[in-house]
């Protein structure tokens, strides 16, 4: 069994704090980051009021239909990432999820051992049988890191996303639980 389920070799996942606005979440011009630019679309800056009154909102909201908002730290308790699910169906068994990472952590192995740590405790504690995640196919990073955990491209949606003057498609992505059994093996 585990010492800590939220704790990897690389990683811990926390629930998002208060804090983390001046430690992770940007706001005003430092919005502009490559971590916001590889989730969909470069947005309008926001205020710290702004960002401060969405991240009370997650924080106080309980974990309804199995959504959740995790922080990504290194083990030293450095802010690296976030890692969510959404679109959860209890009925079906199948969920999603987003992550994002900040630049310098890129590449360390931190995003795939978040998404391990979520898709463990969806699939081994929760009892979801099928998780799908989707790739916007200028994030080539993503893509690779998906297909080196195992996933299986599903499908690919044409020009879904416009951003820096181009429009991009969505590369959709899944991975079942016994797919994932075979990547992550039980421990007793």
């Amino acid at each position: 069994m585990f010492n800590n389920f939220w704790i990897g070799e690389k990683v811990r996942l926390r629930a998002v704090e208060l804090k983390d606005i001046d430690d992770f979440f940007k706001t005003g011009f430092e919005a502009d980051t490559d971590l916001d630019k590889f989730c969909d679309e470069i947005h309008f800056p926001q205020s710290k009021e702004k960002m401060r009154e969405r991240l009370e909102s997650i924080i106080k909201k309980e974990p309804e239909n199995d959504e959740f908002w995790w922080i990504i730290e290194d083990l030293n308790g450095n802010p690296v990432g976030n890692i969510n699910t959404f679109s959860c169906n209890k009925r079906n068994g199948t969920f999603k999820y987003g992550i994002g990472l900040e630049k310098p952590y890129w590449g360390k192995g931190y995003a795939k051992e978040a998404i391990k740590i979520v898709l463990r405790y969806y699939f081994r504690e929760l009892r979801y049988q099928k998780v799908n995640a989707f790739v916007y196919s200028f994030n080539e990073k993503s893509l690779k890191l998906h297909e080196s955990l195992g996933f299986k491209q599903e499908g690919r949606l044409r020009r879904m996303v416009y951003t820096n003057g181009d429009y991009f498609d969505e590369i959709y992505y899944g991975m079942t639980v016994e797919e994932f059994n075979a990547i992550d093996p039980k421990k007793n």
